[in-house]
């Protein structure tokens, strides 16, 4: 695209992508006045979907950068709340810069340290060590002390001065619970991680809550195969209702329940947690729990923008309410 702009045809196909008339896309690409930000933004990202080149006058100068510490990229929940926050921060002018961990490679710690040393004017952090009760929380209060605004996402501590964003997995799993309950289905089991786990005492907490403490709990890792052990286990013990503490975990107890010749839902109804976009077309499509990721993830920039612009922001938990959304992997009890 040159500096004069696009042509007419040009003009028409962002006007279209971005639902603005022509001659609002005019004045954006021309720096002048009388437009929206959000509406700006939306033709800017028009240019960026349909290929086109920004001119140079519209090339954002960056705020700054800040950093997005996530566990993993496996599972398709964290790149899903990567990308809302990136588009949260973009109409600020900061820069996102992602940093995963994985087996063997650089801890949280190293990360930060990292972040830190390039001048990051602030941190996201997502399922992170906060979120373990064997981790030492003085980790965030170092980091408090050396100037860098951060907020926490998806698990809690009392000791980090800091503020927390986290789905209400108590309520989620009584959802669930219920929903399994009017099916039919009497003898529940719950499928989780590893117990140290804030998230996964939430959901332990409320699931014995919702089922008398009758339902049976298993815990393993956050994974297919971790699904596929813990329902195995928990299809011993005669479970026709199977929550799951995420997504991956449910394909593995679906995975599970074909090992032994059944079917889902015919003999076995199971229940997923996140609701990343590709789920909707598993087979069967995955019944599951919808974190409310742009909510939150909103939130947590919100938040971070705050703390970043020196006003501090209440140190508490915001919680959200996740969303029972209903698909083909439950049924009636067999």
């Amino acid at each position: 695209m040159n500096e004069d702009g696009p042509g007419p045809a040009r003009l028409a196909d962002l006007a279209s992508q971005a639902g603005v008339s022509e001659a609002t896309v005019s004045r954006v690409l021309n720096g002048k006045a009388g437009v929206a930000a959000a509406t700006r933004q939306r033709v800017l990202a028009a240019l960026d979907v349909l290929g086109y080149e920004r001119p140079v006058r519209l090339r954002q100068r960056s705020a700054g950068l800040v950093g997005l510490v996530i566990p993993e990229l496996t599972n398709p929940i964290f790149p899903a709340f990567a990308q809302v926050i990136e588009n949260h921060l973009a109409p600020h002018g900061y820069i996102p810069v992602l940093c995963t961990q994985s087996p063997g490679g650089a801890t949280e710690d190293e990360l930060v340290d990292q972040l830190v040393e390039r001048g990051v004017t602030g941190i996201v952090f997502l399922s992170g060590l906060h979120a373990d009760t064997s981790a030492d929380p003085e980790r965030y209060a170092r980091l408090t002390g050396r100037g860098v605004p951060f907020v926490l996402v998806n698990g809690f501590n009392p000791k980090v001065d800091a503020p927390f964003v986290s789905p209400d997995d108590d309520a989620a799993v009584r959802i669930a619970v219920r929903h399994l309950r009017a099916l039919g289905h009497r003898r529940l089991g719950l499928a989780v991680g590893p117990d140290r786990f804030v998230p996964v005492r939430r959901k332990v907490a409320g699931f014995l809550a919702e089922t008398a403490r009758e339902g049976a709990v298993r815990h393993s890792l956050f994974s297919v195969e971790g699904g596929q052990a813990a329902a195995s286990s928990l299809l011993d013990a005669g479970c026709t209702g199977i929550v799951c503490g995420s997504d991956m975990m449910a394909l593995g107890a679906i995975r599970a329940v074909r090992d032994r010749g059944g079917e889902v839902p015919r003999d076995v109804s199971v229940i997923g947690y996140d609701d990343s976009d590709i789920i909707a077309f598993t087979d069967p499509p995955l019944t599951t729990l919808r974190q409310p990721v742009r909510a939150m993830a909103s939130a947590a920039v919100d938040s971070l923008l705050e703390e970043i612009g020196g006003t501090l922001v209440q140190r508490t938990e915001f919680v959200f309410q996740p969303e029972l959304v209903v698909r083909g992997s439950t049924a009636q009890a067999p």
